[in-house]
Parts: structure tokens; sequence; C-alpha cells
């Protein structure tokens, strides 16, 4: 079975001057001669995107999208009509956000978060920047300290609203945040507290000593660099700490206690030192 909007392993079926039918069991889909991959031949399995072309027939192409069915992306907008705007997906075909799924209306070269999705009456790939409605914590699928992929949402008094896993949300508090973020970022994280309602506070990074020991080769790295000495310790601005080690002062904290009771380095000069 096919699945619009996504990745497929399809099987070459037979080859045209331009291009190469794939097998969708009926007549086939073509891959135009532009995404085929050099060598191809009848019989072959190539991984393909499929989706509608300009002309509303289901097409395949080896090309990347910057997004598929379900995502969560932050797309540019290359074209805006009455009905809707057309934004880069990264495809020859642009994908369509009707003017009913804006927000507060689009704008050229404006960048927004949209989520992907099938319109159910034509078939063809959509997006939307009404995301709310995909999103829920009313049955949650993290547990705290869990490893989870987060993106930005929308900044608040507190810190930022991200996006868990695409499916949850959550609050990544301002003190957890070390260097400039804005909505449409993704980076690694991890579930630090639920609470009884379900909301739930994220943060950066790897838990606990997991991202101690990641960053221990870091520092000693550093240190090795640097001829042994690095002018960082206790009292360095979290500032100063992330613009150099790239995370929070709480973890630096933890990972050069953990390499002082290794005997590894000493706190000396203000700094921390190669032993």
């Amino acid at each position: 079975m096919i699945k619009v909007g996504e990745y497929n392993q399809m099987n070459v079926i037979r080859e045209v001057p331009f291009g190469l039918y794939l097998d969708d069991g009926a007549e086939g889909i073509l891959l135009p001669k532009r995404f085929v991959p050099e060598g191809s031949k009848i019989g072959d399995t190539l991984r393909v995107f499929l989706y509608h072309d300009g002309e509303d027939r289901l097409i395949a192409t080896t090309q990347e999208p910057k997004g598929v069915l379900g995502d969560i992306v932050k797309l540019k907008a290359i074209t805006v009509t009455p009905q809707g705007a057309f934004l880069d997906n990264g495809l020859m075909k642009d994908i369509f956000v009707p003017t009913s799924k804006q927000q507060r209306g689009m704008i050229p070269n404006g960048e927004y978060l949209v989520k992907i999705y099938l319109d159910e009456q034509t078939g063809r790939l959509a997006a939307t920047e009404k995301i709310e409605s995909f999103l829920s914590n009313d049955t949650l699928t993290v547990k705290e300290l869990e490893q989870v992929n987060l993106l930005v949402y929308r900044r608040t008094d507190i810190g930022y609203v991200v996006i868990i896993n695409n499916q949850h949300t959550g609050v990544l508090h301002h003190n957890e945040i070390y260097r400039e973020i804005t909505a449409g970022d993704r980076f690694p994280g991890f579930i630090k507290k639920i609470y009884s309602d379900n909301r739930i506070d994220v943060a950066a990074g790897k838990s606990g000593y997991n991202r101690v020991e990641d960053e221990t080769e870091k520092i000693l790295r550093l240190l090795n660099e640097n001829n042994g000495f690095l002018p960082y310790g206790d009292k360095s601005s979290p500032e100063d700490i992330y613009s150099v080690f790239s995370m929070s002062k709480k973890t630096f904290k933890m990972t050069i206690g953990n390499l002082y009771r290794q005997r590894k380095i000493l706190f000396e000069g203000g700094g921390i030192k190669l032993v």
C-alpha cells in the first residue's frame, strides 16, 4: 500500500524516455528523469517521496522535503493569494495553506510554524498554522527523565512553550535557556517534571549523570587544548559557561565536581586545572 506524503520503498517496473514508472499495484507512478538515481534499472527498489504535482497527478521524487505527513515544521511563504499561501517545502511544488488555516494571515518571505496534513477532500498534502488541536497532554506517552525531541512553539512570560515529540506541549523555563532560541528551533531534551494535571516541564540536553558523562570528555579536551587550565569555575556566569562549553552552569558544576572526585582536575587560580 502506498502512502501519500511519506517515503515509500517502490519497485521499478518500466522505463520511459522521461523517467521510470514505479509499482503501485495499478498503472504505476512516474519518477521523473531528473530525479532518477544514476544506474537505476527495472527491478530495483527505490526510496521515494510521493505527492501530487501541479496537475494533480500522484508523482514520485527522490528529493528530500522539509517536512512529511504529520510533521510540524517552519516553512517560508513563497506566494500569497486570497485563497491561501504557498510555502516552500523543498519540492518542485509548494505546499498550500488555506486562508482558513492561517492564524493572522501570511506574507511573502515570512516564516511560519505549520503542521503538514492530508486534505480529506482532495487527498493532497496541505498545511495549517492551527496546530493546537493536534496536540494533547490528556494521555501522556512520556515519563520523567525520558529523552525527547523538542520544537520551540511560542514565547511566554516564564519561558517557551515547546512541542514534545510532535504530540505534547511543555514549558522550557527561562533559567533552562542558555542561548538564543526562536519558534521553529529543534533540539534534544528531556522531561524534567510531570505535574498531577499533566503539565510538563522540560530541559534541553540530557538528564542527570547521563549528561555529565557526555560533557566530561569535552571539558578534558578543552583543558588539553588550553595548556591544562581554564579560567572558569563556580563563580563564572551562566552566559560565559554556555559560550565556552555549550552547557548550562548546573551541568558544568556537576561535571567538574565529578572530575574533581576522580582526581582528574584541581580547583586553582579561579578556574580548573588538569592534574
